[in-house]
Formats: C-alpha cells, sequence, structure tokens
C-alpha cells in the first residue's frame, strides 16, 4: 500500500497533477480542496456565519461528503462544477480555518486512506492529515504562473475571469493559508518540493510517478 500525499499553493495544479497520476498508478484520489468548497457552499447557500460555531457545529453532524467516478457528492448532490467558482474558493478559505470544519473533514480524510492505497492532495496533507505518508510532494509554482493557468481554466468552461484579480486572490489566498494559526500551509521537513512553473503537466506527472517508483522499491 501506499499514500501519496500533495500540499501546495493553490492553482499549483495539485487537483490535476493528483488526478493523473493517480490514474497512472491506480490510486484513489481524494480531493480534500473540493471537500473545503463543498462545506463552503453548502454553509453559505445556509446563510451560516464564521463565527457561528454552534450552527457550523450541527450542520456538520449532518453533512455526508463523498466521491464517486471523479465526482465530489455533498448530501447526495454532485457539486463538482458550482464548488470551482472564485466566490466559493473565497469562502472555503474563511470555512477552512475553523477548526470544527478541519476536524470533520481531516476525519473523513484519514478514514479513507486507512485501508487502501490513496493520493490525496490539499494544503497540510503531509503536516497533518497523514503525517506517515510514504511519498509527499510539495507542489508549488509562481504566483502569476499559477494565475495565468485558473485563468485559462476559467476561459476554457466559459466562465467569465479577470487575470488580475484572480492574480489578487491567489496572493491574498496565499497569505491567508501560510498564516493561519490552525495546520498552516507549509512544506513538511520530509516532502520533495517540486517548482513547476517551467513544467508541463505531463513532466510533472512522470517526475511524481517516478518518485512512487523510487518509494516502492526502497
Amino acid at each position: 500500500m501506499i499514500r501519496i500525499a500533495i500540499d501546495g499553493p493553490g492553482g499549483a495544479g495539485k487537483s490535476t497533477i493528483a488526478k493523473l497520476v493517480g490514474d497512472k498508478l491506480g490510486l484513489e484520489y481524494i480531493d480534500t480542496g473540493a471537500m473545503y468548497r463543498a462545506v463552503g457552499l453548502k454553509l453559505t447557500r445556509k446563510g451560516i456565519k464564521p463565527d457561528d460555531l454552534i450552527s457550523i457545529s450541527n450542520i456538520l453532524e449532518e453533512t455526508t461528503i463523498d466521491f464517486v467516478n471523479g465526482k465530489i457528492i455533498l448530501d447526495g448532490d454532485d457539486v463538482s462544477d458550482i464548488i470551482r467558482t472564485q466566490e466559493i474558493s473565497k469562502f472555503a478559505s474563511i470555512y477552512s480555518q475553523i477548526p470544527e470544519v478541519r476536524s470533520k473533514l481531516v476525519d473523513i480524510q484519514r478514514r479513507i486512506a486507512a485501508g487502501k492505497s490513496v493520493i490525496m492532495d490539499g494544503r497540510d496533507i503531509g503536516t497533518n492529515v497523514l503525517t506517515d505518508a510514504e511519498l509527499k510532494v510539495f507542489l508549488t509554482a509562481d504566483s502569476m504562473v499559477r494565475a495565468r493557468r485558473r485563468y485559462d481554466e476559467f476561459r476554457s468552461k466559459g466562465i467569465k475571469a479577470n487575470l488580475d484579480d484572480i492574480h489578487e486572490e491567489i496572493k491574498d489566498r496565499d497569505y491567508q493559508d501560510m498564516n493561519r494559526k490552525l495546520n498552516p500551509l507549509v512544506q513538511a521537513e520530509d516532502a520533495i518540493r517540486l517548482d513547476t512553473s517551467d513544467m508541463t503537466i505531463d513532466e510533472v506527472v512522470n517526475t511524481i510517478v517516478a518518485m512512487a517508483a523510487r518509494v516502492s522499491c526502497s
């Protein structure tokens, strides 16, 4: 069994890379970022404020999140597309700083990885969720490169977007993630840093697959 933890800032391509590596290695892909976005979506729809911890805890108790054929299912509904908007990204960052939210989702993530090989991406997988993962990768890229990638993704889906706005949001998200009190974004001591600014998707995928092969052989 092998568990791969991929961490890094927003827009680094973690989800895309993790999916492709998972396909190549036959691992189940767990998109933890999507889980936080799903919670952000639900709490926002219900009009719950970030400081209303009692309501948040009660809602989390009745919340179910699962992955089916690459889709994220929130309380039985496929929310894979709607959680990818810029607005939901902001809410995900806000609610992800709440201990009750992180505790709930981390428990789910650990249970999933307890009995099978997985590849999991997020911002604190190697430092908090899967501290004993066989392979940890810290995936990063220049902030403007990340902004351009996200901008192109939105355009390809027909979503209106402004590159400068996305760049500012990414820098703000980086600051929030790196400076939050609970499990801030930081590279694990035993993680391999991989800067993808000048790499193609295939190059990144093949590099991580090669890393996994070395781990399996060791």
